[in-house]
């Protein structure tokens, strides 16, 4: 009987999905310990499907899982069983997975693929601007932050230099902040105003040109390229579309309601045809302080003091005292990595909610199609479909045309139906009456923006309303609730769509839905991914096809599925994140706040061909840390390694990892790029 790793820094149930206390507190206010924000009575996508899991799981019931065994331990780890697929030889495997597969593990430190090398790109503090100082913990400050890389890198995104050999644009999201493992001697109950404006300098994104080794594949800051920049929470940022300027945005520093400073938690994002990058703002309630609007709960936003404590220092944070602060964050915004002197843009349009990534994809007539997820249990995934054409070209008119694609068109929200009738979909694994795993879906519009104006489509609210509460909206038109929608990519190869459905600890209890023992994962503390197929294979299609690509878990377990392929050719995988494409289609996973014992990682998965489901694990991080971004490029793999040594517990005196220069150094958030020791493409 395979055995798998003990869970390392094991949340309680009062923090049951997947992460450490300490993560649920820094990260998003603690909302898996919050009460369910959304109380709709819509569908819930786990009825649909919980039959289905059950179903495939018995058809593809697989072999035992190899055991490997961990070697060793590391200081801060435990070392212990490791499980891990059946070995595989370098030459099998789809085209672009053409690796020995990484086993399981909680090594403190990123480990790859024999045959692999890797280097630290740039770590949190590193100076990146012009004057900025060397990064020094014990004397650090507003100012200085504010000219060096920032802490938590989440979403990468490496851009072309044109008429620079060997260089790229590296612009990074920096998610939160971790101070009691930034601050020695940090006091939670009682921060300075000191600690606070280093926090809000941490906050944001960085964009920093990089430069690589031809001879090893690595890549290495430039410092003070005129590229280089920081936004922080304190930058000023543009509010833009449909509800720019409306009376919920209007605040006391800002009357227009069309200026805010500032962007928080930025999760994941996109890339640009046009040549600009976008980043979703996520867990923003947590910022927020004393609030006591139903508007506000819908958004898990509190009705007491924050963690951070900054609405001590600054009244926009205190709800009670700006009420409508609050509504200048959650939307996703634009930022043009090329034009240092340029002011970001929140695109309203693509609605307010806890937008984890926004990706693109173009119509055959050039109009662009974002797709975002809204990170919350028993939330909705949307699309934007532009009414505006993308323009070829570099000239100012060019680009300012472009920089205007996203406040055009309609938002609209996912609702999905299931095939087979309600009465077979029990989640006791019988088999429904039509033999079928799969279903159909269709785009609700909510608002429409036009040059002239906005059109509501939900009774009962405005098209200010519809974009400024785009969560009430979907609950009125019976959006599907999901498992908590992370990123959504859609595939440049095949053009399906992929939804990451991370995981709900809540599926089963209470008034949830209920499962049994034919789906054993009663709290669906694994997550699984949904793959959409759009009408005609086109983006502004208003209805879609979508089945069950992966279901996350331990091989082992009957309820996992990962598209057919055989179960003991594959990595476990556990609460899948951000997703990629490597140029030969195959989807790159990066997990977060894996279930099984071992560290998270990044996986790759054909989604085509005989080989379709072949999933296999590419690397793992640090102790306490989470794998972000991801970029997989013919020759290099680059992610973000976010908050290693986030344990319960764990501080600046008590750090839980040393990663990533050894002890008796602060542990700092950090880049990574990885490539073949032969200079070959990646998996082949």
């Amino acid at each position: 009987m395979r055995k798998l790793l003990p869970i390392i820094g094991t949340p309680s149930a009062a923090h049951p999905g997947g992460r450490s206390a300490m993560t649920c507190r820094f990260r998003c206010g603690d909302a898996c310990f919050h009460e369910v924000p959304n109380t709709s009575d819509n569908a819930y996508v786990g009825d649909v499907i919980s039959g289905a899991l059950s179903r495939r799981s018995m058809m593809r019931a697989a072999a035992v899982v190899t055991v490997a065994t961990a070697a060793g331990t590391v200081a801060g780890t435990v070392g212990a069983p490791a499980a891990s697929a059946a070995p595989a030889r370098k030459g099998d495997g789809a085209r672009g997975l053409r690796f020995d597969a990484v086993a399981p593990n909680t090594t403190d430190a990123v480990v790859v693929p024999d045959g692999y090398r890797q280097n630290v790109v740039i770590r949190w503090g590193e100076p990146i601007l012009r004057g900025a100082p060397a990064f020094d913990p014990e004397r650090q400050t507003a100012a200085a932050q504010a000219g060096q890389f920032g802490y938590n890198n989440d979403f990468l995104a490496l851009l072309p230099l044109p008429g620079e050999c060997d260089r790229q644009l590296l612009v990074a999201n920096h998610e939160y902040t971790d101070e009691v493992l930034m601050f020695r001697g940090y006091d939670a109950a009682d921060p300075t105003r000191q600690q606070v404006e280093v926090a809000w300098a941490a906050h944001g994104l960085s964009a920093v040109v990089v430069e690589e080794d031809r001879r090893t594949g690595k890549l290495t800051p430039v410092p003070r390229h005129h590229l280089n920049r920081r936004v922080t929470a304190t930058t000023e940022f543009r509010l833009t579309g449909p509800a720019a300027g409306s009376d919920l945005l209007k605040t006391s520093a800002d009357p227009t309601g069309t200026k805010v400073l500032g962007t928080l938690n930025n999760c994941s994002g996109g890339t640009t045809p046009w040549g600009t990058t976008l980043h979703g703002e996520e867990n923003f309630n947590q910022y927020f302080a004393n609030s006591s609007r139903p508007t506000d709960k819908r958004y898990g936003i509190g009705t007491g003091a924050t963690e951070r404590k900054w609405e001590r220092f600054d009244k926009r944070f205190d709800v009670a005292q700006e009420p409508n602060e609050v509504h200048r964050f959650g939307y996703v915004v634009e930022f043009d990595p090329y034009d240092p002197s340029s002011t970001p843009r929140k695109h309203t349009a693509l609605g307010r909610f806890k937008h984890e990534a926004a990706t693109v994809r173009l119509t055959a007539d050039g109009r662009p199609v974002v797709y975002s997820g809204d990170d919350e249990r028993f939330d909705y995934f949307y699309k934007f479909v532009s009414s505006k054409r993308m323009k070829k070209g570099s000239g100012r008119a060019v680009r300012e045309h472009n920089l205007s694609l996203l406040d055009e068109g309609t938002l609209y929200v996912a609702r999905l139906t299931g095939d087979s009738p309600a009465a077979d979909i029990d989640g006791s694994g019988k088999l429904p009456a039509d033999g079928e795993f799969d279903g159909s879906g269709a785009w609700i519009p909510l608002a429409t923006a036009t040059a002239d104006g906005a059109v509501s489509h939900v009774e009962g609210m405005t098209a200010d309303e519809v974009f400024v509460f785009t969560r009430l909206a979907g609950d009125k038109v019976g959006a599907t609730k999901m498992d908590r929608p992370e990123d959504i990519q859609p595939n440049p190869v095949s053009g399906k769509v992929y939804v990451v459905l991370t995981n709900n600890s809540n599926r089963g209890v209470g008034a949830n839905a209920k499962a049994d023992e034919a789906n054993p994962r009663t709290a669906n503390k694994h997550g699984h991914i949904l793959e959409l197929t759009e009408r005609r294979n086109r983006p502004e299609s208003l209805t879609f096809a979508w089945s069950l690509f992966l279901v996350a878990g331990d091989p082992d377990d009957p309820a996992t599925y990962f598209a057919g392929f055989p179960k003991d050719q594959v990595s476990p995988i556990s609460c899948p994140d951000n997703v990629a494409f490597d140029p030969h289609g195959n989807l790159w996973i990066s997990t977060d706040g894996n279930q099984l014992g071992s560290h998270d990682g990044l996986f790759g998965v054909a989604t085509r061909g005989e080989r379709r489901g072949e999933l296999k694990q590419f690397l793992t991080v640090p102790t306490g840390a989470e794998t972000c971004g991801p970029i997989v490029q013919d020759r290099r793999v680059l992610v973000a390694v976010q908050h290693p040594g986030e344990i319960d517990g764990a501080s600046v005196e008590k750090p839980a990892s040393t990663w990533p220069d050894g002890p008796g150094r602060i542990v700092r958030p950090a880049v990574v790029a990885v490539w073949r020791a032969d200079g070959r493409d990646v998996g082949v």
